[in-house]
Order: structure tokens, then C-alpha cells, then sequence
């Protein structure tokens, strides 16, 4: 193949694998991380602790609460004095691990929910395309075992109803099953092309350490820019949040998810870079080949002895002629 032929065969492989590490990073984030539930639910349970989560949880509730209160009792007159109260109650069952069971198993069945959903394993309804809706009612039973078992008054009188909670609209199941299935299939695929992509350049290269080198600055690149983007997305995402919806909680729950990502672009960032550097450090270090390495001594010898190692070549010097030396006449 033409040198030139291999310089730009190279150089293309080389791009698509640097532009491949970023979008094969990103998609195997989504495929494997967000859809296993065991991780998802790992990854939220933190945000339990977290007080803008708990704040927001408090806010949320209580003003549910009031809600329920408003329908069923005239409480107008100390309205001012009751919702207070109902939130510092609120508030105060989020620092409870009655609190943590409920977050962590209400996470686990809207995850498992919309995962069923997506991947089309709901049977009937999904041929229906209805919501996705979360029936909230075994994580209240949990709940209430768990304040039963704390001695907390009158929570056997909690009510443990099945409502229905939708967290999948009908209209937006179709687009996002494909794109879930599309999604899942990059996720494993990308990163093999961009590793396969990278092998192939550095191979096909004519000065294979410049090729190197710029695989790993370009995976470095990569790496910057996935970083940028994250960034870039939570601005745009909590800019894009409904005004009733608290941006410091959103902002918690987006940092959690986006950990793993995060931590994927510092890696890609720090290892190009420490890929490149070595190359660099080592470029003046040759590796001769066992008769290349004799050729410096071979080339010191002195001329005096080249003489004698081509006269014994040849038969000529001490011993020659075959007689011995003859003696000169008159010695």
C-alpha cells in the first residue's frame, strides 16, 4: 500500500475512534448504568441525606398534605399556624430510616416501571400505549411497618391505598422505547468501534509513534469535551426545569446520575494525556536489532587491525610462506 494511501487511511481511522470515545463513553453510561435498577437505586440512595433533596421531599408533601387537608376540613382560619407544623413533621421524617426505606424502594419501582415499559415487557398495556404509572401502595405498607416497628403512634392507622401514580406519559412511550432500543445497541457497539477504529490507525500508520500520540491526545480531547458537554447539560437542563420544581434538589439528583460520566471523562482526560506524554519522553530511545548493535564497534576498530584481519583472511602473515621465513643469503 502507498505510503500516502496509509497516511490517510490512518489519519481517518484515527478521527472517527477520537470522536467515537466521547458518544461510546456517553452510550454505555445510559445503556448499562441508568438501565440496571440495582445500580440506579445505589446511585439515588445517597440523595436521601442530602438537604436540598430533603427539602424539597419536606415542600412537596406537605404541601400535598395541606391539599388533602383543604378538601376534607376548613382549616382557613389557621392555615397560617397548621402548614408550619405539618412541615417541620415532614421534615423531620426525612432524617428517619423509615424515610430512606421509602425513598429507596419508591426509586426501585418507578425505575423498574419505566424499564418494563420501555423495553416492552408489560404485555397488553403496552400494545395499548397507556401511561406508565408506579401503584405507591407497597412502598406506603412498607413504611407503615417500619413506623409500626419504631412504636410511633397511631401508624397502624396509616391508610395503604393502590393510586396509581403515571410517570410516563402515553404520547412519549413510542419515540423513547425506539430511541431506548437504539441506545442499547450503541452502548455495547460504540466503544468497540472506537477501540477497533484506534488499533487499525496506529497500525496502518507510517511513523506509528506519531500515531500514538495523537490517539491519545485525541481520547484526551474526547475526554475534555464529554466533560464540557455534562456541564453544558446541567445548565440547560435545570434552566429548562418547570418554575415549581426546585432547582438545588434537581441539581443533586443530576450530579448523582452523572458521577459515573464525570469520573469516565477525568479518566479518558488523564490517561490520554499520560499516553502522550511517554511517547513523548521516549522518543529518542531506539531499539537496535542484535547485528545492528555490533556495527559502532565494528566501525572503532583500528585500521592496523582491519589489516590483520584481512590478511589472516587471507592466509597472509605470521607462517606464510609455508616453509618459513627465508633466511637472507650471507646471515
Amino acid at each position: 500500500m502507498p505510503p500516502r494511501l496509509r497516511r490517510a487511511l490512518s489519519a481517518a481511522l484515527i478521527t472517527l475512534s477520537c470522536l467515537l470515545v466521547p458518544l461510546g463513553a456517553l452510550a454505555a453510561w445510559a445503556a448499562y448504568g441508568l438501565a440496571d435498577t440495582g445500580r440506579y437505586v445505589t446511585t439515588m440512595a445517597p440523595l436521601a441525606s442530602d438537604p436540598d433533596v430533603r427539602n424539597a421531599v419536606a415542600d412537596t408533601v406537605g404541601a400535598g398534605i395541606m391539599r388533602e387537608v383543604d378538601q376534607k376540613l376548613d382549616v382557613s382560619p389557621v392555615r397560617g399556624a397548621v402548614g408550619p407544623f405539618v412541615h417541620d413533621a415532614v421534615h423531620s421524617f426525612t432524617q428517619t430510616r423509615a424515610f430512606r426505606l421509602a425513598w429507596d424502594e419508591g426509586n426501585r419501582a418507578t425505575h423498574d416501571a419505566v424499564l418494563r415499559a420501555l423495553r416492552g415487557e408489560g404485555g397488553e398495556d403496552d400494545l395499548l400505549e397507556q401511561p406508565v404509572t408506579v401503584d405507591l401502595a407497597p412502598v406506603t405498607a412498607q413504611v407503615k411497618r417500619q413506623l409500626a416497628e419504631d412504636h410511633m403512634p397511631l401508624a397502624d392507622r396509616i391508610p395503604v391505598e393502590h393510586t396509581a401514580f403515571a410517570v410516563l406519559p402515553a404520547q412519549e412511550l413510542a419515540p423513547l422505547r425506539k430511541g431506548f432500543h437504539v441506545l442499547e445497541v450503541a452502548g455495547f457497539w460504540l466503544p468497540v468501534a472506537a477501540v477497533v477504529c484506534a488499533v487499525a490507525g496506529i497500525a496502518l500508520a507510517v511513523h506509528r509513534r506519531r500515531a500514538i500520540t495523537a490517539t491519545a491526545l485525541g481520547t484526551a480531547l474526547g475526554g475534555a469535551l464529554l466533560g464540557v458537554a455534562l456541564a453544558v447539560g446541567r445548565r440547560l437542563t435545570l434552566a429548562d426545569l418547570p418554575t415549581d420544581v426546585p432547582q438545588p434538589a434537581a441539581g443533586a439528583v443530576y450530579d448523582a446520575l452523572t458521577a459515573t460520566l464525570r469520573m469516565v471523562s477525568w479518566l479518558l482526560l488523564g490517561l490520554g494525556l499520560a499516553v502522550a506524554l511517554i511517547t513523548w519522553l521516549t522518543r529518542n530511545v531506539r531499539v537496535l536489532h542484535p547485528r545492528a548493535r555490533d556495527l559502532p564497534a565494528r566501525r572503532e576498530r583500528p585500521a592496523a587491525f582491519e589489516d590483520e584481519t584481512v590478511q589472516a583472511e587471507a592466509g597472509i602473515g605470521a607462517g606464510w610462506p609455508p616453509g618459513g621465513p627465508t633466511a637472507t643469503p650471507g646471515a
